[in-house]
């Protein structure tokens, strides 16, 4: 489905609801119920260590846009709000030490 199709139909429920509430922001179904892939949780442990973005890609030999990448990645499967909440979410589940 292109761009264009999902802005009009997301318009069109929008403008059917009777009391004014905003859609909620729907993850990608495809991220919803996964595990992180092992390069996720290098980038989630190296975040933990304080690193940013820039830093991880340099020890990862990624770039800084990769990393975003997988931050975004591991927040959706994490159901995380944040850099700092998916590491606690993180350390809860075993993923990192």
């Amino acid at each position: 489905m292109n761009h264009s199709r999902r802005f009009e139909e997301a318009a069109a429920k929008r403008s059917t609801q009777q009391n004014g509430e905003v859609l909620p922001f729907a993850a990608p179904l495809q991220e919803l119920g996964q595990d992180p892939t092992m390069r996720e949780i290098e980038v989630l442990q190296l975040i933990s260590d304080g690193l940013v973005n820039r830093e991880i890609g340099g020890r990862l030999y990624l770039s800084e846009e990769t990393v975003k990448s997988h931050v975004r990645h591991l927040l959706a499967k994490l159901h995380a709000r944040s850099r700092a909440h998916a590491v606690a979410v993180g350390f809860r589940r075993g993923l990192i030490s």
